[in-house]
């Protein structure tokens, strides 16, 4: 079995899967974080859902689907965060509205759109083996600009994760900081599609999420802590999707619903004992 894999490591896009695991895990791990902090993983659910459109424009006017999909979830993000910020009591009502929308529109311009259409289940369901070194490098250079705005931004984000009254009495400037957030999750969906998925995307942005919450005593542990069980959560799905010639993606996630199952029944018999 081992030299079955380290003959395939041998091979270029093999490579590639197993290193974009390391952009993948801190993009999801910083965005996941952040996500957590501001109770936005119902947004980020109907964002991940509602870029299906973007698919589907892509295939209907013959555009690159990658940009298609990073632009109309951009939009739908400043949208999604106007909502949010405005009609705080029927933003969860708007959302739902936008991830049927997107999902919908998306079905029906590919159903219209003529062509080819065989690697569709990719964009829904990812396929970390048809990477390429262009979309590696675009995950390593958002990466890059997601640490960036980490380090530079850490007080005003922690500050409006924990307490957005005494931010905005601070004189912060929170619907900036706010739109900000909703921007990096529209570019995590768009650049984790290839890899994990529309569908299955936002597993990467909530489980391992829970897991650092729980176990992190602050922002800062959690950042870590969120891009190391991404990491392992990947690392170990991926092997098992080549052993057992296994779904990656699907591997990934089952992977990473495991550890969340162990981790519940883990603190559920610490109880008892």
């Amino acid at each position: 079995m081992f030299d079955n894999l380290f003959g395939l490591l041998q091979i270029s896009f093999i490579q590639n899967a197993f290193i974009s695991l390391i952009p993948l895990s801190i993009l999801c791990g910083i965005v996941g974080t952040l996500m957590s902090a501001n109770r936005l993983s119902y947004a980020a659910g109907g964002l991940t859902h509602g870029a299906y459109g973007g698919v589907g424009i892509g295939l209907f006017f013959s555009l690159p689907i990658i940009l298609s999909t990073t632009l109309f979830t951009l939009v739908l993000a400043l949208i999604v965060g106007y909502l949010i910020l405005n009609y705080k009591h029927h933003s969860d009502h708007f959302i739902g509205a936008i991830w049927a929308f997107g999902m919908a529109l998306g079905i029906l311009l590919t159903d219209l759109s003529s062509g080819y259409k065989s690697d569709l289940m990719g964009y829904l369901f990812g396929n970390i083996l048809v990477l390429s070194s262009t979309q590696l490098y675009s995950m390593f250079g958002l990466c890059f600009i997601f640490g960036l705005i980490v380090i530079i931004l850490y007080p005003q984000l922690q500050a409006i994760s924990y307490d957005e009254d005494f931010s905005k009495t601070k004189g912060l400037s929170t619907q900036s900081i706010f739109y900000l957030l909703m921007i990096m999750i529209a570019l995590c969906v768009s650049l984790s599609m290839q890899a994990v998925g529309l569908i299955l995307v936002i597993a990467l942005l909530s489980i391992p999420t829970f897991l650092a919450k729980n176990l992190a005593k602050n922002l800062k542990s959690m950042f870590f802590y969120c891009i190391a069980l991404n990491f392992l959560f990947c690392l170990i799905g991926l092997l098992i999707s080549f052993c057992a010639n296994l779904s990656s993606s699907a591997s990934i996630v089952l992977v990473s619903s495991c550890g969340f199952f162990i981790y519940f029944f883990y603190q559920k018999l610490r109880k008892f004992i």
